[in-house]
């Protein structure tokens, strides 16, 4: 039986093109070190409106809303890290700079500890703008922030709770609070004014 001549193969690309590839990624890309930016690319500074000068050396809690968020999102991530080394979901996140500086936005981020062990040690992380779809149309807290992405994705009151580390009567005053600002009656309503960005 005749084997066939090998294909050769293709090298391995150059650091060089992981690089230009990185930084021309369609999607905000940040490489993390014990949760301060080391590295990011061209659509992450074009989504916080900002440049790697401002954004090198420094910590996540500069693209977050508040300084509580950052810290409670660093608690909330730790242990799916842990169990299965990536996260995922879709927050509101702050711009840093340019003419829309401090203004929040949904955001998608999906993110892979290098080291399961040490999940904040070493990190990847993308950011992909969702206010195309879902414009923020009043003004929120913190909590209601939290509260109002975890029912976008299907969470009852006690699963928020339990994910938020709250009691489930603290989500009903902040799902209340919510409903009140959307001027909704139902859950039903207020998800679809979240979704669409309507006070």
């Amino acid at each position: 039986m005749d084997i066939p001549d090998p294909i050769p193969a293709v090298p391995a690309p150059l650091p060089d093109d992981y690089r230009w590839a990185f930084d021309l990624a369609p999607i905000g890309l940040i490489v993390s070190r014990h949760r301060i930016i080391v590295a990011c690319n061209q659509q992450v500074c074009s989504l916080f409106g900002t440049t790697p000068d401002v954004l090198l050396g420094q910590s996540f809690a500069l693209l977050y809303p508040s300084v509580d968020e950052f810290h409670r999102m660093g608690e909330r991530i730790f242990q799916p890290l842990v169990q299965r080394g990536s996260y995922q979901d879709e927050r509101v996140m702050r711009r840093v700079g340019g003419r829309f500086a401090g203004q929040v936005f949904w955001c998608r981020v999906s993110g892979r500890a290098l080291d399961r062990a040490h999940p904040h040690a070493a990190g990847v992380w993308s950011f992909e703008e969702l206010d195309t779809h879902r414009p923020i149309g009043v003004e929120l807290t913190p909590r209601e922030r939290e509260v109002a992405s975890q029912l976008l994705v299907g969470r009852t009151s006690k699963e928020i709770a339990r994910h938020l580390g709250l009691s489930p009567r603290t989500v009903e005053v902040h799902r209340a609070h919510l409903m009140r600002k959307y001027d909704t009656t139902t859950t039903a309503a207020l998800v679809q004014k979240l979704l669409a960005g309507a006070p």
